[in-house]
């Protein structure tokens, strides 16, 4: 729960740290370019961020707040995005083949070649409430 307003990250790879409740969306977005491997960033916020290209890699984003966020060509490799949200979200070639646990309207959000499993591709039909065996 660090106050991060107005400072920058440039480069920064966050490795098995715990980042609970950050305001990311809060940063100097000049350059703002970063990368989290192993770690907890719950309850946190990149609402509205540029972060193309961005590599999540291990990490627990539960409840975190992706909206109205540019995250074209990013990777979320083994990450477990319980209750994230994504609404008005950039995701185009993205690749969340073993993402787990989101859920994602395909409606608001873009989501032009991105890359979804067979096991995840209900993350994109929640909203329709429909059972897939």
């Amino acid at each position: 729960m660090a106050n991060l307003k107005s400072t920058s990250f440039r480069d920064v790879r966050f490795k098995d740290c715990k980042l609970l409740g950050l305001r990311f969306d809060e940063c100097d977005n000049f350059l703002l370019s970063f990368n989290f491997e192993d770690c907890i960033v719950n309850f946190s916020s990149f609402y509205g961020l540029k972060l193309k290209t961005i590599k999540f890699k291990g990490c627990k984003l539960e409840q975190v707040d992706f909206a109205e966020s540019d995250l074209r060509n990013s990777r979320f490799q083994k990450c477990a995005l319980s209750g994230a949200n994504f609404g008005n979200t950039n995701l185009e070639s993205s690749d969340l083949q073993s993402a787990t646990n989101f859920s994602i309207d395909p409606e608001p959000n873009r989501i032009a070649k991105a890359k979804f499993s067979a096991q995840n591709i209900t993350g994109l039909l929640d909203k329709y409430n429909i059972i897939i065996k």
